[in-house]
C-alpha cells in the first residue's frame, strides 16, 4: 500500500509539474519577443540620417566645406553638385521662407564646387 500512495504521489506530482514547466516557458518566451519587439522598435524609431556639421563657417570658404554645406562628397560630379543644390534651395529659399544666410551659403557652396569665381557674400 506504501509503494502504490508514493506512485499515486509521483504520478500527481508529474500531472502538477508539467503545466506549470509550460506556463513559466511559455512566459520567458513571451518576454523574451517582448524585448525583441521593443528592441526593434527602439531602433526604427531612431532618425538615421547623418549627423550635421558642427563647426562654424570660415572666413573664406573651401572645397571641403562647400561639400559639407551641400552634403556630398568633393569630388561629386557637377550634375551632382546642381541637382543637390537645387533641392536644397527649393527647401531653403527665402521667397518661400527660408534664411536668407542659408541660400547665400548654399549659392556660394555651389560656386566653390563648380569653380566659378567666389562671389562675396554679404554676411
Amino acid at each position: 500500500k506504501v509503494l502504490a500512495d508514493v506512485a499515486w504521489r509521483a504520478c500527481v506530482l508529474e500531472r502538477m509539474t508539467t503545466p506549470l514547466v509550460v506556463g513559466l516557458a511559455t512566459a520567458a518566451a513571451a518576454l523574451t519577443a517582448r524585448q525583441i519587439i521593443l528592441s526593434g522598435s527602439r531602433y526604427m524609431a531612431s532618425p538615421r540620417i547623418r549627423k550635421h556639421y558642427e563647426g562654424g563657417f570660415q572666413q573664406s570658404m573651401t572645397r571641403r566645406e562647400a561639400a559639407l554645406i551641400l552634403g556630398i562628397r568633393e569630388s561629386s560630379p557637377l550634375d551632382r553638385v546642381k541637382a543637390t543644390h537645387k533641392k536644397l534651395m527649393i527647401a531653403n529659399h527665402p521667397d518661400s521662407g527660408g534664411s536668407d544666410y542659408v541660400a547665400a551659403k548654399v549659392n556660394e557652396a555651389k560656386d566653390v564646387l563648380l569653380g566659378k569665381k567666389k562671389q562675396e557674400t554679404i554676411f
